[in-house]
């Protein structure tokens, strides 16, 4: 009888790594690249508007430049995209709805993959963004529980694994050494200071993280 709880505990463990590992390396071509289960969609920054602001008092690199980022999904060779966004929220949708849509024709995106060593982390990362999935947008950028913007849910989803960090927000534009007037503005309307030094991510912080690899670009 040991024996053979002994040995189906073994094929049990077996059957859950193998259903893991099989999960997490679903692929299927899009557009131009090979895109895998759990993959990390950048999209580009752009000069102006919020778009600007983010990567003004964010970017680190001059060739990470980026204001939005979302989870990929593999499912029965369609890719599917989770992310908070806008005036969705936090939502699962066929990146299509991203790439070919009107704004989409006018901005870049690129797509990260995490190290092997990290891979293991995807199946309870998809596990996890689909419990956060209806809960709206958070405009002030101030963590809480109740609504996510785009690098917090992703951050959210790998917290299990210890992939991304929180770190203190600077609103602060390294051209003029002051607080950008973008954010001034913006949190003057919301009737918030800018919260400098609060805890939080954004995705040219995440892109740089080291357990993050470029794969390229989708050309459209």
């Amino acid at each position: 009888m040991r024996n053979i709880c002994r040995h189906f505990f073994l094929l049990l463990c077996f059957t859950i790594f193998w259903i893991s590992t099989c999960y997490s390396q679903q692929s299927t071509t899009y557009l131009n690249l090979t895109v895998q289960n759990g993959d990390l969609i950048f999209v580009g920054a752009k000069e102006e508007q919020l778009s600007g602001a983010i990567n003004r008092v964010t970017q680190r690199h001059s060739d990470i430049s980026f204001d939005h980022v979302g989870i990929l999904e593999v499912s029965n060779a369609k890719v599917y995209i989770l992310h908070a966004i806008g005036k969705k929220g936090s939502v699962r949708e066929p990146l299509d709805s991203l790439i070919l849509s009107k704004a989409g024709q006018e901005q870049r995106f690129a797509v990260y993959r995490l190290a092997d060593a990290d891979q293991s982390a995807i199946p309870d990362a998809i596990i996890q963004s689909k419990t956060l999935l209806g809960k709206p947008y958070n405009w002030s950028y101030v963590l809480n529980d109740s609504s996510l913007y785009c690098s917090d849910f992703v951050e959210r989803a790998f917290r299990h694994a210890g992939i991304f960090q929180l770190e203190p927000m600077t609103f602060i534009n390294p051209s003029t050494k002051k607080t950008d007037t973008f954010w001034v503005d913006f949190y003057q309307k919301l009737d918030m200071k800018v919260p400098e030094g609060q805890l939080g991510c954004n995705p040219n912080g995440l892109a740089a993280n080291e357990h993050l690899k470029r794969i390229g670009y989708l050309e459209n």
